[in-house]
C-alpha cells in the first residue's frame, strides 16, 4: 500500500469503518438494537469445539480439506483437527498475520514480516520457508501444483508446491489511498481470481501469472481521496453461470466466467463479501443488511435489515439457509428463499472476524479469541 504521510491517520479510521468486525457499531449510532426472539427456530447443534491462538488484529481463516480442518493463532501454532481433536501442533516460530491456505496435502501461513511457510498436511513438519519481502494478511492459497500469496500491497506471488521458489510475480498500479484487506485470491486449476483496490477484478492464468481478463466492479469517483477509495476488500465467488465481486463504496458485479465481459452492476457498498448459489447472489451491506440478488439480472430477490449494528460478516450458504457471523459471536441462521431470521446460536462471547467455512452440511467458525467449533444447522 502506498500512502502519503498525511493519509495514515484517515486509513486507520477507514480500516474501521471497512472492516467493521472489529467496530461492531461502525454502521450505527452507538446504539445496539436488541435482538428479536426467533419464532420457531430451526435447530442449531455444536458439533465439536477446539481453541487456538486468538487472532489479535489480524483474520486468520481455518482451511477445510476432506474431514481435517486446519488452523492458526497469530501465536505461531498451527494445528490439525478432525472431529475437533488435535492431530498436531506445530509451532512455526513467527507471528501469524495470513492463513490457513490448505489443499490438505500443504498447509500454509504468513507473517508481517513477508514469512511464507509450507507445512506438510499429514505431520505437521515444516516443508519449506521463504519471504515475499511485503506484509501478507491473507491466507495463501495452493491448487494444482501452484502456491498463490498475495502481499498487503497487492502484489501476487506464484510459488512452487515443492519448495517455495518463486515462478512468477504479477503487480499492477494502485491508487495513493487504500483499504488494509485479508482477502486472498480465488484458486482453481483454470484460473486465479483476485480483487483489487480501484474497484477492479482480474483473472490470472496459474500457470505464468498473466491477465487473462480484467473486469470493472467499481469507478472512483469523488471530489477527495477518501470519497473515491473503491476496493474489493472480499474474495470474489464463482459459480458455473458467473463470477462476482462487490466493492466498498462501489458495486455489486457479475461476469461473464469465459471472457470478463460485464454481466449486469448494482449500486451497493461492501466490504464484508458475498456468497452465491445457483439462483442468488447474497451480500451483506455497509450497514449491516443481508440482501439475495437474482444472479441473471441482480434485481432485488430479499433483504434482511434485522442485523443492522451488530457488524454481520461474509452470508454464507449451508443448504437451505445463509449463515451469517456478527461481531459479538452470534451466527444468524436466514432462510434462503426469503431471508427469514430463523435461528441464532453462540458458542461464546468473541467476534466472529473469519468468514464461516462450508463442511459439508455443517459450517466451521474460528472466532477472535481462538475458538474454534464446528455447526450443525437442521
Amino acid at each position: 500500500m502506498r500512502l502519503r504521510p498525511s493519509l495514515v491517520a484517515v486509513v486507520a479510521s477507514l480500516s474501521l469503518v471497512a472492516c467493521s468486525s472489529w467496530n461492531p457499531f461502525a454502521a450505527g449510532d452507538g446504539k445496539l438494537a436488541a435482538l428479536k426472539p426467533v419464532r420457531n427456530p430451526v435447530r442449531t447443534a455444536e458439533i465439536w469445539r477446539a481453541s487456538v491462538g486468538d487472532s489479535g488484529a489480524f483474520v486468520l481463516q481455518p482451511a477445510l480439506a476432506g474431514d481435517a480442518v486446519f488452523a492458526a493463532g497469530r501465536d505461531g501454532k498451527v494445528v490439525k483437527l478432525q472431529g475437533g481433536k488435535i492431530v498436531w501442533k506445530t509451532d512455526v516460530g513467527v507471528t501469524v498475520s495470513g492463513g490457513v491456505g490448505s489443499d490438505g496435502q500443504l498447509v500454509l501461513v504468513a507473517s508481517p514480516k513477508g514469512d511464507v511457510i509450507a507445512l506438510d498436511g499429514a505431520s505437521g513438519q515444516i516443508r519449506w520457508k521463504v519471504k515475499v519481502n511485503a506484509e501478507v494478511l491473507a491466507a495463501p492459497a495452493v491448487s494444482d501444483g501452484i502456491v498463490v500469496v498475495r502481499s498487503a500491497d497487492s502484489r501476487l506471488f506464484g510459488l512452487e508446491p515443492g519448495n517455495g521458489k518463486q515462478r512468477w510475480v504479477y503487480q499492477r498500479a494502485t491508487p495513493p489511498l487504500a483499504l488494509r484487506s485479508s482477502a486472498g485470491v480465488v484458486l482453481d486449476d483454470k484460473l486465479i481470481l483476485a480483487g483489487f483496490p480501484g474497484g477492479k477484478l482480474a483473472a490470472l492464468n496459474p500457470a505464468n501469472g498473466s491477465l487473462m481478463w480484467e473486469g470493472t466492479v467499481a469507478i472512483p469517483r469523488g471530489a477527495t481521496e477518501l470519497e473515491r477509495v473503491a476496493d474489493i476488500t472480499s474474495l470474489p465467488v464463482m459459480s458455473a453461470r458467473a463470477t462476482c465481486a462487490v466493492a466498498y463504496q462501489g458495486r455489486v458485479a457479475c461476469f461473464d466466467m469465459s471472457n470478463g465481459s460485464t454481466l449486469w452492476t448494482r449500486d451497493l457498498s461492501s466490504s464484508r463479501g458475498l456468497d452465491v448459489d445457483e439462483r442468488h447472489v447474497f451480500v451483506t451491506d455497509e450497514k449491516g443488511a443481508v440482501h439475495a440478488l437474482d444472479l441473471s439480472n441482480g434485481a432485488s430477490a430479499w433483504k434482511q435489515d434485522q442485523l443492522a449494528g451488530r457488524s454481520p460478516g461474509r452470508p454464507r450458504v449451508i443448504g437451505g439457509y445463509v449463515i451469517v457471523g456478527d461481531g459479538f459471536g452470534d451466527i444468524h441462521v436466514l432462510r434462503r428463499d426469503d431471508g427469514t431470521l430463523v435461528g441464532r446460536s453462540r458458542v461464546v462471547s468473541s467476534a466472529i472476524t473469519a468468514d464461516p467455512q462450508r463442511a459439508g452440511s455443517d459450517v466451521v467458525v474460528q472466532t477472535q479469541n481462538g475458538t474454534i467449533y464446528a455447526l450443525g444447522v437442521q
